[in-house]
């Protein structure tokens, strides 16, 4: 009977606490972006131009051997490390981006493009992915 009760509480308990979870890895991911971003925005004031899309989010972290003028790349760079999303994946980084000069992305619980629910796209907050 004991071995029933918990066995009980257990599924009430994954029910209610695996929702949460899942949130909360698509808002740090939402996190993540907004960073990532202000790091980026940083590098264009002083760089002139966003990273391109070879140079990637690297570029955030080491200055990349292709910069016009690397003399004006920030000591240390402008992020300590790159992250990589909830799911263990990269970031994925585009310039241009689909609607804007740039964008980051997750690309879900699943690390495919597209998807619906948790292997959806992830983009900024507010975002329409």
């Amino acid at each position: 009977m004991t071995i029933v009760i918990i066995g009980l509480l257990s599924t009430i308990v994954l029910i209610n606490v695996l929702p949460s979870r899942d949130k909360a890895m698509v808002e740090k991911a939402r996190t993540d972006i907004a960073i990532l971003e202000q790091a980026i925005e940083s590098f264009r004031l002083d760089m002139f131009s966003y990273p391109t899309t070879a140079q990637g989010l690297e570029a955030l972290v080491t200055a990349p051997g292709d910069l016009r003028r690397p003399e004006l790349y920030r000591e240390g760079g402008y992020i300590r490390r790159l992250p990589d999303d909830p799911w263990g994946q990269p970031y994925v980084y585009a310039a241009p981006g689909r609607n804007g000069a740039f964008e980051i992305r997750s690309l879900g619980a699943d690390g495919l493009e597209g998807g619906s629910g948790l292997d959806a796209d992830i983009g900024p907050a507010g975002s329409p992915d």
